[in-house]
C-alpha cells in the first residue's frame, strides 16, 4: 500500500508547510496550521464539451482590445441589484457570507424561485423536504426552480450537464468535497479545490454562480483566505436575530462598487425589501419628547434618517455611567468632553445613555451633531421642534465641520417631509431647497442657544 502523502497548511490564509509549526509566517497566527492529505489524483476539472482542444492565446496590446458591452441578469431582487451594481454578471463567482440563521438560505432561495431564469439550487445541508417547506413559506412558485442536494462535485456537474442550468447556487461550498482529494469537506484543501472547480465551470459556460459561505468565530468567512481572492464579489449579510433588519453590504466587486447597501425585514413569509428605510428608523409618535434627535447619515449611496435617543440624568453612584447602543463610546466620551469644555454644560457628574433606534450601528461622524443636540435636550428635559433634523460633524475645538454629500442629505430630509435641517457653515450647497430650511452652524456654542 502506498503511503499517503501529507502536508501542513493556514487555515488562515492556506500557506503550505512541510511540517507542522506553531505561528504561520505568512499571516502571522497562531496555532492555525493543520496536517492535511494531500490529492491522491489529478482533481476532476470542468471541461466545456464544446471546446475540444485547450488555445493558448498570444499576448495582446491593451490599445487593441475591443471593449466588450456588459449584459448583466436582472433578477426580481432590486436591493440584490443595487448591491452587485445592476444585476448579476455572466460567468461571475458571488460569495455570500453571514452567521447562522441569518437568512442566506432564505435569500438564495427567493432569487432561484422568482427569477425567469432557469436555476439550480444546490444544498449540502437540508433535504428536498425541508426546502419544500421554506419554499411553501415565501409563497412563490417557480417550474424553472430545480433543486438538487448533493455535496460531490462529479454527481453536481454530471446534473448540470443534463438541466443547462443559467444560474447556479451552491448551499454552502463548506460542504462540497472533490473525490480527487482524501481531505475532509470543509477542509482548506477540499475547499480551495472545489471552488477551482466552479470558477472554471463558470467561465467556460458564462454562467453566474453564487456560493454561500459559513463564517467563523471571528466573523469572517471560514475557508482559506485565498477563497475571497478567487471569487468575483464578497458579500456579507449582517443582522441581529432579536431584530428584522437585515443589511446586505458588499466588501468586493469586480464589476461594481463596494459603497452599495441593501436592506430587507426578516417576516415570516420570507425577506421583503425595503425601498425606504428611513421610514422604519424613525418612530411615529404623538407627544414630542426630550432626548430625541434625528441625524441624516449615509450608508454606502443611500441616505438614511435615523433617530437618536438620549438620556440624562444624575449619578446615583461615585462614578457617572456612560453607555452607548449602535455608537461609539469613545466618540461619546468625546463629545461629552466638548460639550462641557466649550458649551458650557456640566456633565461629569451625570449618567448618560445613548441609543439608536433600529438596532443598527452607524460610524457616520455626520451625525454628531444631532447626538448633541439629544444629548442638551436629555439635560434640559426640552423637546426639539419637530420636523428638525441634523448632519454634521462636531470638532475637538467645538466647531461644526462640514460632512461629504449634503445636498444628498438634505433632498432625503425633504423628501420625508422635515421642514429644517441643520448644517456647518462652511458646506458648499450646490442646489437651491424651498421645501426644507438648511440652518448653518459654525461652533457647539450655537447648538445649545436653539
Amino acid at each position: 500500500m502506498a503511503k499517503l502523502k501529507t502536508a501542513f497548511f493556514c487555515q488562515n490564509c492556506g500557506n503550505q508547510y512541510p511540517k507542522w509549526q506553531g505561528q504561520c509566517s505568512a499571516c502571522k497566527s497562531w496555532n492555525t496550521i493543520i496536517e492535511e492529505v494531500l490529492q491522491k489524483s489529478e482533481p476532476a476539472k470542468w471541461q466545456d464539451p464544446s471546446v475540444s482542444s485547450k488555445k493558448v492565446s498570444p499576448p495582446i496590446s491593451i490599445s487593441a482590445i475591443q471593449p466588450a458591452s456588459e449584459e448583466r441578469i436582472l433578477t426580481n431582487d432590486a436591493e440584490l441589484n443595487r448591491v452587485l451594481g445592476g444585476g448579476l454578471v455572466p460567468g461571475s463567482l458571488v460569495l455570500l457570507g453571514g452567521e447562522p440563521g441569518i437568512g442566506k438560505s432564505t435569500l438564495c432561495l427567493q432569487i432561484a424561485l422568482s427569477s425567469r431564469f432557469r436555476t439550480l439550487y444546490v444544498s449540502g445541508e437540508e433535504s428536498l423536504q425541508q426546502i419544500k417547506m421554506r419554499a411553501d413559506r415565501l409563497h412563490t412558485k417557480n417550474p424553472n426552480c430545480f433543486i438538487l442536494t448533493e455535496t460531490n462535485t462529479t454527481a453536481i456537474f454530471s446534473q448540470i450537464k443534463s438541466i443547462l442550468p443559467e444560474v447556479l447556487v451552491i448551499d454552502s461550498v463548506q460542504t462540497l468535497y472533490s473525490d480527487a482529494l482524501d481531505a475532509a469537506a470543509g477542509s482548506i484543501s477540499q475547499v480551495r479545490a472545489c471552488t477551482s472547480e466552479l470558477i472554471q465551470f463558470a467561465k467556460a459556460t458564462n454562467t453566474p454562480v453564487i456560493l454561500i459561505g459559513h463564517i467563523n468565530k471571528d466573523g469572517q468567512i471560514a475557508g482559506p483566505k485565498i477563497l475571497e481572492h478567487m471569487v468575483d464579489t464578497v458579500l456579507q449579510f449582517e443582522g441581529d436575530r432579536n431584530h428584522v433588519f437585515r443589511i446586505l453590504r458588499s466588501h468586493k466587486n469586480r464589476f461594481g462598487s463596494t459603497n452599495a447597501l441593501g436592506i430587507y425585514e426578516m417576516l415570516s413569509s420570507g425577506l421583503r425589501e425595503v425601498t425606504n428605510p428611513s421610514e422604519l428608523l424613525l418612530s411615529e409618535k404623538d407627544d414630542s419628547l426630550s432626548g430625541n434627535a434625528v441625524a441624516v447619515t449615509i450608508e454606502g449611496t443611500r441616505p438614511l434618517l435615523i433617530e437618536i435617543q438620549a438620556l440624562v440624568s444624575t449619578a446615583v453612584y461615585g462614578t457617572p455611567q456612560r453607555s452607548a447602543t449602535g455608537f461609539n463610546a469613545k466618540r461619546l466620551n468625546m463629545l461629552l468632553a466638548v460639550l462641557e469644555k466649550r458649551a458650557g454644560f456640566r456633565l461629569g457628574a451625570k449618567d448618560v445613555f445613548l441609543n439608536i433606534t433600529g438596532g443598527i450601528y452607524v460610524d457616520d461622524p455626520a451625525i454628531d451633531l444631532a447626538v448633541a443636540a439629544a444629548i442638551l435636550s436629555s439635560n434640559s428635559d426640552e423637546a426639539l421642534a419637530p420636523n428638525v433634523c441634523f448632519a454634521a460633524e462636531v470638532g475637538l475645538s467645538g466647531e461644526v465641520r462640514p460632512v461629504q454629500r449634503v445636498d444628498q442629505r438634505i433632498a432625503e430630509a425633504e423628501k420625508l417631509g422635515f421642514h429644517t435641517i441643520y448644517v456647518s457653515k462652511y458646506c458648499k450647497l450646490e442646489n437651491e431647497y424651498k421645501g426644507i430650511r438648511v440652518k448653518l452652524l459654525s461652533k457647539i456654542e450655537e447648538l445649545a442657544q436653539l
